[in-house]
């Protein structure tokens, strides 16, 4: 098959979260199946190219009511198979300091910074003579494509091409007034709320992607069936309930190569299944690092962000009392200023069992996957999830929310390979914490959780294959 992705971010080139990890990954594992891809996202002022980007010969002309906006193509050659072009624009994406909003907020130009994106895409593909097969786009970002291909190629060769769409996180729709329509030229008759891009009077660009793609996927079966609540469905649940027949949950998978304890070049000693010694070394390197003296008592970690969605008020709440045990809090992350100032506090009122690095620090975060025994993730939502597969491949045993992703990839019980919660409260989660010292304290029965967790298959090539078979029965229906 041909497949043409469209994403706003594409690791490493660019990212702010999972999307990133998503459209850097599962294309590349795609292309290793012997399919044609070629994923289609901004050239923004700090992609990090290493030199690879060569021009095209292409370039865009996207005419809007306002004007024609144009920019050249580039391409960065990753495999015979795969290929990321790069939309060049100096006035959409060049001399800003994120992706979609700075220090002030989101950008107010977003509208049509992402429709340039989405039409270009596509236009991109015709320039290059690509015709793909399927056209896989993800979350509100590349949400007018799913319109542009519906309303405006027929009698060209992508009149052909399937679309599907996938949703990364429900929360986060792309939500403008109205009076974009006209700025972007978008036709009012798809301004409806029934089967348009209406939503309570503003333009809704996942929606767009949502009514106009011909199937829609999400991170993990059980967010599928959550983002049909009215709980989880941010206003759209009525709708994915409508269309329930196209929406299929795949789990994301993880970069197998790059998470690795027995090749990890972060780690002071490399362990695997069948012998965890390295671990333990990983473990007093990381009460090193965090200034905490050693201890033969469990570690309980977390990487994260510090946000709302992550549930780390729940774990504010719950770890006073559980620090009263003779346990060990590590954490690596930044986020709300209120959240990173509990942390503080707590670190300060338990110095010699708390640690904290506020920021990212990448090798941080792999060490604390390594020589952390659990890892916490209290989450509120979880459309996937991926620091808990980390943490099972690291032999770290996830002590997680039940929702989301990580009811489809933590097994709980007695023959399981972590615990969960059901309940977001503090008792629930309390519980959870007192479960994993009753399994810390039976050596036996610990090693057995950490070796189902690290015998477990989380690749992106699982992953892909699922995709694939998704987008092969499109293309003979």
């Amino acid at each position: 098959m041909k497949i043409l992705f469209i994403a706003s971010e594409v690791s490493p080139f660019s990212k702010t979260g999972g999307l990133g990890d998503v459209a850097g990954a599962l294309p590349a594992a795609l292309a290793a199946l012997g399919h044609d891809v070629k994923v289609v996202t901004p050239r923004y002022r700090d992609v990090r190219e290493g030199g690879r980007l060569v021009p095209t010969g292409a370039s865009l002309e996207v005419r809007f009511p306002s004007g024609e906006l144009r920019g050249p193509i580039l391409s960065a050659r990753l495999s015979e198979r795969l290929e990321v072009l790069f939309l060049e624009n100096e006035a959409l994406y060049g001399g800003r300091d994120g992706l979609y909003g700075d220090m002030h907020g989101e950008f107010g130009d977003n509208a049509r910074r992402f429709a340039y994106l989405s039409v270009g895409a596509l236009q991109a593909a015709q320039r290059l003579d690509f015709a793909p097969d399927i056209v896989s786009l993800h979350d509100w970002q590349a949400g007018l494509a799913a319109l542009a291909l519906r309303r405006g190629y027929a009698g060209t060769a992508l009149a052909r091409a399937r679309s599907v769409f996938t949703v990364h996180n429900l929360a986060y729709q792309g939500q403008f007034p109205k009076s974009v329509m006209g700025e972007l030229g978008l036709p009012w008759d798809v301004f409806t709320a029934e089967n348009g891009l209406e939503f309570h009077d503003t333009v809704n660009f996942l929606k767009a992607g949502l009514v106009y793609s011909d199937a829609l996927t999400t991170v993990s079966p059980t967010y599928a069936r959550e983002i049909q609540t009215p709980e989880q469905g941010y206003g759209l649940d009525g709708l994915l309930r409508r269309r329930a027949h196209a929406l299929t949950g795949i789990i994301n998978g993880i970069d197998t190569q790059a998470w690795d304890p027995g090749a990890d070049p972060f780690l002071p000693a490399r362990f695997e299944t069948g012998d965890l010694t390295g671990k333990a070394v990983c473990k007093r390197e990381l009460l090193a690092r965090f200034g905490l003296p050693p201890a033969d008592a469990p570690v309980f970690g977390i990487v994260t962000r510090l946000a709302w969605q992550k549930g780390v008020d729940l774990l504010l709440d719950v770890l006073p009392t559980a620090l009263q045990a003779d346990l060990r809090f590590v954490a690596v992350g930044n986020g709300e200023g209120p959240l990173e100032d509990g942390l503080r506090a707590l670190q300060a009122r338990f110095p010699r069992q708390v640690g904290v690095h506020l920021g990212f620090d990448l090798g941080l975060s792999h060490l604390l996957e390594a020589g952390a025994d659990f890892f916490l993730m209290p989450s509120r939502y979880e459309p996937c999830g991926l620091n808990q597969m980390y943490s099972l491949r690291y032999g770290t045993v996830p002590i997680v929310r039940a929702t989301g992703g990580l009811m489809d990839t933590v097994e709980g019980g007695l023959e399981g390979n972590g615990l969960l919660f059901e309940a977001f409260h503090p008792a629930a989660l309390l519980a959870a914490i007192r479960r994993a010292l009753s399994l810390y304290a039976d050596p036996p029965r610990m090693a057995a959780f950490r070796r189902r967790g690290m015998e477990k298959d989380f690749s992106w090539a699982a992953s892909a294959r699922r995709y694939e078979a998704l987008f092969a029965s499109l293309r003979t229906e």
